[in-house]
């Protein structure tokens, strides 16, 4: 299983929104950086669900379930979409200020590559968000 971080604004769409649709196609990535991650991401993997620029924190977890197929809302055979479920809500938020703070986390991508929508999230990462969100990793 590979682990990923996803970002949205809230305003647009939100973690919530996710659990009350039960799925959503994961789409509009226009960042060749992010599409490789779509291209990359397997039925079954999880990925932190972040929300940008208001709150700028890891609120819940998002499960991939269906694999890369074409982006619905561009007809450039380029672009990818997955779709994705909620997984679980955090018990506790974990903000970006926090993650900072973490000298294990100074290489995480959300620290280096901050506007990347759709990043890689390493295992020993993944543990360590669970452990600050009081989550079992």
């Amino acid at each position: 299983m590979s682990y990923w971080l996803i970002k949205s604004e809230p305003f647009k769409y939100s973690y919530d929104q996710l659990v009350k649709d039960k799925k959503t196609v994961w789409d509009g990535v226009r960042n060749y950086a992010a599409r490789l991650n779509l291209r990359a991401m397997k039925k079954g993997d999880l990925a932190f669900f972040y929300h940008s620029n208001e709150g700028m924190e890891i609120v819940g977890i998002a499960k991939i379930t269906k694999e890369a197929f074409q982006d619905p809302t561009t007809t450039d055979e380029r672009w990818v979409a997955v779709e994705v479920a909620p997984y679980k809500k955090l018990k506790k938020t974990v903000p970006l200020a926090a993650i900072k703070e973490v000298p294990a986390l100074k290489e995480m991508d959300l620290v280096r590559l901050g506007r990347l929508s759709v990043q890689t999230v390493k295992p020993e990462e993944w543990a360590l968000i669970l452990e600050m969100s009081e989550e079992k990793a």
